[in-house]
């Protein structure tokens, strides 16, 4: 069962005067002057939805003697069919298969097709790259690291536990001497 949705842009069916139209739907929704400009605004506005056909073409009808022109969109969403490929089927084979890579003399690749997904790659041509046996290293050696050279011929360490010349602090400063204040109470 399909639902629907009742839209407006703001449309008028042909001959019908606007003044009229709103006027005819100021009454329709019971709805102030402000509420019937925002519909004639030339927005799309769904008037309403989720309803089954008889129920849209009651409003459609409705609103179209009332002048105003609507469109009446289903709700289902649109699903597109796809017709899915056949598998292949499958093929008997008496004798081993080749090896869908041979190596040509010019060190290139030649790739023999394993099936009709793979014959897309036969005129592909890349490099033989080979496979290194197991447990061999397969990043390049990188040249030994040169340690920089600094002349350190002017330092010197000093002594254990001597005084590598931190700034000793000043003695503290006594508190002023504060003993001939006194309080008194005003009255």
């Amino acid at each position: 069962m399909g639902r629907y949705e009742i839209a407006f842009s703001g449309k008028l069916v042909s001959g019908a005067r606007l003044e009229l139209v709103q006027a005819n739907l100021a009454k329709l929704f019971q709805a102030d002057a402000q509420r019937i400009a925002m519909l004639f605004s030339g927005r799309r506005v769904v008037l309403k939805n989720n309803l089954d056909e008889a129920a849209a073409e009651k409003y459609r009808s409705t609103l179209e003697r009332a002048g105003a022109l609507v469109e009446v969109v289903s709700m289902e969403p649109e699903i597109e069919e796809v017709e899915l490929a056949p598998p292949p089927e499958p093929q008997v084979q008496s004798a081993p298969a080749p090896s869908p890579v041979q190596s040509a003399a010019s060190g290139r690749l030649k790739v023999a097709p394993r099936d009709e997904y793979m014959a897309a790659f036969v005129g592909v041509d890349a490099p033989d790259f080979g496979i290194a046996p197991v447990g061999a290293d397969l990043q390049d050696a990188k040249p030994q690291a040169t340690a920089p050279r600094f002349d350190l011929s002017d330092l010197s360490l000093a002594p254990v536990g001597s005084d590598m010349g931190q700034e000793k602090s000043p003695p503290a400063i006594p508190p002023p001497d504060t003993s001939h204040l006194r309080l008194e109470e005003r009255k």
